[in-house]
């Protein structure tokens, strides 16, 4: 498919007739190239990228889905959300939807080249929770890692919650990683609990995830750098779950991140 195609099917919330996978030649170099593409025609027409998602970070799920390593994509003013707590996300025009909690990152700087932990740490304005409805037009969520990321990394909103400046919670890079890594999060359909998950799922740490992120952007080929201003939302604490309009789930997290909670509509 062409990137204008992909655009399209985005857009109208359209399955794939096919993987692209199935051509032989279609590997994650070309899936980057071909989401920067597709990057390129919707800041043409007036969206702007407010920053990136992480995708598949969490090492429990990889066999689930037959992903075995990180992938990314961009965030969008038209995909990007923000609340005190509680928020209503639309669903409409997304495709076979599910709904991942997670920890969310804002900068205030470019993190200095070969950063460290710390270096990053220092370039970190906020910490917040987060949902990310996540999306696949291929059926049944069955495809290929190239897939998924000429899939736009499958991003389809994000919610983002009550921000928290980064020296609240800590004062050096390795407080801060312990301090997520050992949170834990109880998600919740309808008032029900449906699944279990900590922050060291994600890459032993959303911080080190963010740092491995990094480091991954870099080496793409005509992928923009990190920048202030810029939100960055690091994996799953858990598996990804179906959502419907209609339904109320919530993230009971332990601090330091706060409990979030959304509303799904048409």
């Amino acid at each position: 498919m062409t990137p204008q195609s992909l655009l399209d099917h985005q857009d109208q919330g359209r399955l794939w007739a096919a993987p692209l996978s199935t051509d032989a030649g279609f590997g994650l170099d070309a899936a980057y190239a071909r989401q920067l593409e597709v990057r390129q025609l919707r800041m043409a027409r007036g969206e702007q990228p407010r920053g990136f998602k992480v995708g598949f970070t969490n090492r429990n799920i990889w066999p689930r889905y037959n992903v075995f390593a990180p992938i990314w994509g961009s965030v969008w003013d038209t995909t990007l959300t923000y609340c005190e707590g509680e928020g209503t996300v639309s669903l409409a025009r997304t495709c076979q939807p599910r709904l991942e909690p997670e920890t969310v990152f804002g900068m205030n700087a470019t993190p200095a080249p070969g950063a460290t932990l710390e270096q990053l740490f220092d370039a970190i304005d906020w910490v917040a929770p987060g949902f990310e409805v996540v999306q696949s037009h291929l059926p049944d969520w069955k495809f290929l890692p190239a897939d998924t990321v000429a899939d736009g990394a499958l991003h389809a909103r994000l919610l983002v919650g009550r921000r928290t400046p980064v020296r609240a919670l800590a004062d050096h890079a390795l407080k801060l990683d312990a301090l997520l890594a050992s949170a834990q999060v109880a998600l919740q359909k309808n008032g029900e609990t449906m699944e279990r998950g900590q922050g060291a799922n994600v890459l032993d740490s959303p911080l080190r995830a963010l740092l491995d992120f990094l480091n991954t952007l870099r080496t793409c080929p005509g992928a923009p750098d990190l920048r202030a201003g810029d939100v960055v939302t690091t994996g799953t604490w858990t598996d990804a779950w179906p959502v419907q309009p209609g339904e109320q789930w919530s993230a009971h997290f332990t601090p330091p991140l706060n409990r979030l909670t959304v509303r799904f509509t048409d």
